[in-house]
């Protein structure tokens, strides 16, 4: 099964070498299901030629927000309404997770909360309690109608939407390792808008572990459950 890696955002440069990028984070985090990896950089204005060029689109984070006025953004949101109604497998990650919603009618802001970094727990439904690393202040507000909400907490009430049997979108990043989790921290420790609270707590629960690799295993799942559909014809 080919899954198409769409990169809306790219990591750090200081973490490149030892983690790397965001499509070498995710083709550890699903290692061992067969699957075939493709990327698109989106975010460079890198597209696929449709929604068929691929078997399963995964959707990465960014450091940017799905409202701004980016030239990625809106054909982006095309991508998603066109693999949406072709019923083309998605998974969206963090940003990925939040332009999904809003490209099909949800509403996206800045949490008034402020950040979630680091380990936090969410209530997962068929999973129960699944704690992974987070980074980010947006949250959606409002999932689209259809979609609906299997995984919560107290700071993020949406941190997890289905949509039929053809979307599944999280707000929490899987794919970070708490070591890579360690390195962002000390790159904005300090930085405008970082409370420095948030970041020490962040650091306290450096050693905890995390249900990353469950949260794989969930997203193969969906993939390989979901995604044998019918191909669309030539022409």
């Amino acid at each position: 099964m080919k899954i198409g890696i769409l990169q809306c955002g790219h990591a750090a440069p200081e973490v490149l070498a030892e983690h790397g990028d965001y499509t070498d984070m995710f083709q550890r985090l699903l290692a061992g299901h067969g699957f075939e990896f493709a990327t698109w950089d989106v975010v460079d204005m890198d597209f696929p030629p449709g929604p068929h060029a691929a078997d399963g689109w995964l959707l990465s984070g960014s450091r940017h927000g799905v409202y701004e006025d980016l030239p990625f953004i809106p054909p982006l949101e095309d991508f998603i309404r066109e693999a949406h109604r072709e019923k083309v497998p998605m998974v969206g990650i963090c940003f990925g997770h939040q332009i999904i919603a809003r490209a099909l009618g949800g509403r996206v802001e800045k949490f008034a909360g402020g950040w979630a970094i680091g380990r936090h727990s969410y209530d997962f439904e068929g999973l129960g309690e699944v704690a992974v690393n987070a980074w980010h202040q947006d949250q959606v507000i409002e999932p689209p109608a259809g979609a609906r909400t299997i995984a919560q907490s107290d700071f993020c009430r949406h941190a997890g939407l289905v949509y039929g049997d053809h979307i599944y979108t999280i707000q929490p990043h899987p794919e970070f390792s708490s070591p890579l989790i360690g390195e962002y921290l000390k790159l904005r420790r300090g930085e405008p808008g970082y409370p420095p609270e948030v970041m020490e707590a962040a650091a306290a629960r450096l050693d905890e572990p995390t249900d990353s690799a469950k949260l794989g295993a969930e997203i193969a799942r969906f993939f390989l459950e979901h995604g044998k559909h019918e191909e669309a014809p030539n022409g």
